[in-house]
């Protein structure tokens, strides 16, 4: 059974239109704990909406990079936080979702999906 009625009203509900930024959040169970994946995730949607940030937000199972997690992943920039907690998720999105400043102690690696110069 859906969620939603329409496609439209999915849309709406995953703040497509209004996103500046995905925010992916691995949740384990080989990089870390699934619990401790959870904790973060639940910890991510609360806030996320406490601040109304412009973001979409999905969990993932896996992403097949195994150990170091729970893992963030931010597009369009491509930024790998691992070892995520309540407190570097605060961090994060405090500095790097609001400011734009990516906390440079803690980023893995950034990998761009795409070169932003090539986009039209």
């Amino acid at each position: 059974m859906a969620k939603y009625s329409s496609l439209g009203e999915g849309f709406a509900a995953a703040r497509i239109a209004g996103a500046e930024r995905h925010l992916f959040l691995c949740l384990g169970p080989d990089c870390a704990p699934m619990e401790e994946g959870q904790v973060v995730w639940d910890y991510l949607k609360r806030r996320c909406a406490e601040l109304n940030l412009p973001v979409m937000r999905t969990k993932a199972g896996c992403f097949r990079v195994c150990v170091g997690g729970p893992w963030l992943l931010i597009y369009p920039e491509g930024t790998w936080y691992g070892r995520l907690t309540m407190e570097r998720c605060e961090r994060i999105l405090q500095e790097h979702v609001m400011n734009g400043a990516p906390v440079y102690e803690w980023v893995t690696r950034t990998q761009p999906l795409c070169n932003p110069a090539t986009n039209s």
